[in-house]
């Protein structure tokens, strides 16, 4: 019996602050032009560093595609590796966008819970990625920064139940080319999917309850 094919959205950032091209848009695209399983349809997005087109965007790309699963990528000036953030924070934004604008709550969503985890269990995808020998090192992390990427990633994660991730990546050549961040997004999302598929008949359990 032929898969039902799923859908993987799969985003990156533009251009902010010191970062005139953003390592995590080009990783994305490297990730495009190596594409996904057979049975994956990969839709991929440029996010501008703008609170409010995210707000507007991130619930569009659930609507529209009705995706197994959301990536985020965003680039990061101190990572020295490719990291993958366990949860998105709720409260303390106050660092402005692209529009010179920050949220005036200073939150993602009035009332929602402080934050949100994954459902993917990121130190097992972190294990098996690291087991694959590829030149790329990865990490786990619980702090997405309090910037765009952690507000993009609690609102995906809020607007899915969870079904969202997150992957920073350090700028490009510091240490790893477009190429090799693409390759690594790959086996990530790959290993993401893997989990997920393994995991669907236990969480319809839990719903039930």
């Amino acid at each position: 019996m032929e898969k039902p094919r799923r859908a993987v959205v799969v985003t990156g950032f533009g251009p902010f602050g010191e970062h005139a091209v953003n390592a995590s848009w080009i990783a994305v695209q490297e990730l495009e032009k190596l594409g996904l399983r057979d049975d994956v349809d990969l839709h991929v997005y440029e996010v501008p560093v703008e609170y409010q087109t995210v707000q507007r965007l991130i619930p569009a790309l659930w609507k529209k595609h009705s995706p197994q699963l959301v990536v985020h990528v965003g680039v990061s000036g101190m990572a020295t590796t490719v990291t993958l953030e366990k949860c998105g924070h709720n409260v303390g934004y106050k660092g402005l966008d692209n529009c010179r604008f920050c949220p005036g709550s200073q939150c993602c969503v009035e009332g929602g819970p402080e934050c949100i985890d994954s459902i993917i269990d990121m130190d097992a995808v972190c294990r098996r990625v690291s087991a694959l020998g590829l030149d790329v090192t990865v990490t786990i992390s619980k702090d997405a920064g309090r910037y765009l990427c952690d507000f993009t990633y609690y609102t995906s994660l809020y607007q899915s139940r969870g079904r969202s991730a997150f992957v920073h990546v350090p700028p490009l050549g510091k240490p790893y080319s477009a190429e090799q961040l693409g390759r690594a997004l790959q086996a990530i999302i790959e290993e993401m999917l893997d989990l997920l598929e393994h995991s669907e008949d236990k969480i319809n359990c839990q719903h039930e309850h």
